[in-house]
């Protein structure tokens, strides 16, 4: 699997992740409130996605 294509994977994944982190009352599977469950979710989704972007947009490595 190439990078580009892991990358888009992690870019999806780490989107869902904080969406529904940060949206996890709304959605009915939240305690009330913006708690430390979803500050934590939210931030590595985001970092999930940060990487995923880092990943898709990086050159890939020629073949020898």
């Amino acid at each position: 699997m190439s990078k580009k294509t892991i990358g888009i994977i992690l870019i999806v994944l780490g989107v869902i992740l904080a969406v529904v982190s940060a949206f996890a009352d709304r959605l009915g599977i939240g305690s009330g409130g913006f708690g430390t469950k979803q500050l934590i979710g939210t931030a590595i989704g985001i970092i999930v996605t940060l990487v995923g972007v880092w990943l898709a947009l990086s050159k890939p490595n020629p073949q020898k």
